[in-house]
């Protein structure tokens, strides 16, 4: 998965948005659907070890994951992957750079609620952290080479939010139909909006605003690289299997604060995917479990999606 990911990310910085878009969206296998409580987060291998430890990623035993247990939140930073993890005594800062490794050599200054700034002390490539007296106060202010970045702490400690989440998953997974907008950027000025539709078990068509679109049904796909170029047929392989959620599994589930969107009453979650790697927001409606809005951080990949209608009518046609 982390290959292809990484393939995706390139592809979008050089502009070629269907690939992107595909690489991200063809997993075959559906996502969690277990509802059991929080899983058990394995520590990374490190030498030497680092205070907290840190969640394993399963492709790159140095990546500056979160330590299990915290609270995690992320950003854009330019065309840098911003992330935080705070929990009681130790506060951890995480950046990427746009070609996935994380960015060494930074000087990294925190401060809490309306405190002084102290260092945070490198911890391995692109990671940074800070021992702390109890719990920080919000809130936690980032600062990298003097541009200050600013995250909201909920109130610690906040409750796990596993149980959420899976469940969201295999609310996901038992969608018949799904449609949703999505903005995708590398950097502040390398963006692509797109419009998606999925139909259980196998078909997606997208379309990315003034580029490229791709209608997949079963085994077999059409493209095209302009809204009024010829469509191309060629065979998926393998195939789709859609509607599925972006992450594979899902550490440090926490809630972090509540809402209401269309008058809905709503969860906000955030959590850490260490298989792709990277950091998810999601708005989760309380009454049926659908995932309504999903923000997602990772090395050059910054996505804002908003979903719905579900379960709606739709029929996918090939093109003509």
């Amino acid at each position: 998965m982390y290959v292809r990911f990484v393939a995706a990310l390139v592809a979008l910085a050089a502009g070629a948005a269907g690939v992107v878009v595909v690489v991200l969206l063809l997993r075959a296998v559906p996502g969690p659907t277990s509802t059991s409580s929080a899983p058990s987060a394995p520590a990374a291998p490190s030498r030497p070890a680092i205070a907290g430890g840190r969640i394993a990623t399963p492709d790159d035993p140095h990546f500056p994951s979160p330590s299990p247990g915290a609270v995690v939140l992320s950003t854009e930073a330019g065309n840098r992957a911003l992330a935080l993890a705070v929990m009681p005594g130790l506060v951890r800062v995480s950046v990427l750079s746009p070609v996935g490794p994380g960015v060494s050599g930074l000087n990294v200054l925190l401060r809490f609620g309306r405190g002084r700034q102290v260092a945070a002390n490198p911890c391995g490539p692109g990671c940074y952290q800070s021992t702390v007296e109890g719990t920080p106060d919000s809130p936690v202010s980032v600062t990298l080479n003097g541009k200050a970045y600013r995250f909201e702490l909920p109130k610690l400690p906040a409750r796990d939010a596993s149980a959420i989440v899976a469940r969201a998953a295999s609310t996901w997974n038992a969608l018949h139909t799904l449609v949703w907008h999505e903005r995708l950027a590398s950097d502040p000025t390398t963006v692509l909006v797109s419009v998606y539709r999925a139909v259980a078990p196998d078909e997606l068509e997208y379309t990315i605003a003034g580029a490229s679109g791709a209608v997949i049904i079963g085994g077999t796909r059409w493209d095209r690289s302009a809204p009024r170029a010829p469509w191309h047929m060629s065979i998926q392989a393998p195939p789709v299997r859609q509607p599925q959620p972006f992450w594979q599994e899902a550490f440090d589930a926490r809630l972090v604060g509540t809402g209401r969107v269309h008058g809905r009453p709503v969860w906000n979650v955030t959590f850490f995917d260490p298989a792709t790697p990277s950091w998810f927001k999601a708005v989760i409606d309380q009454k049926t479990y659908r995932t309504l809005v999903l923000d997602m951080t990772a090395a050059s990949h910054f996505m804002h999606d908003v979903y719905g209608p579900f379960n709606t009518s739709i029929r996918l046609h090939a093109p003509k």
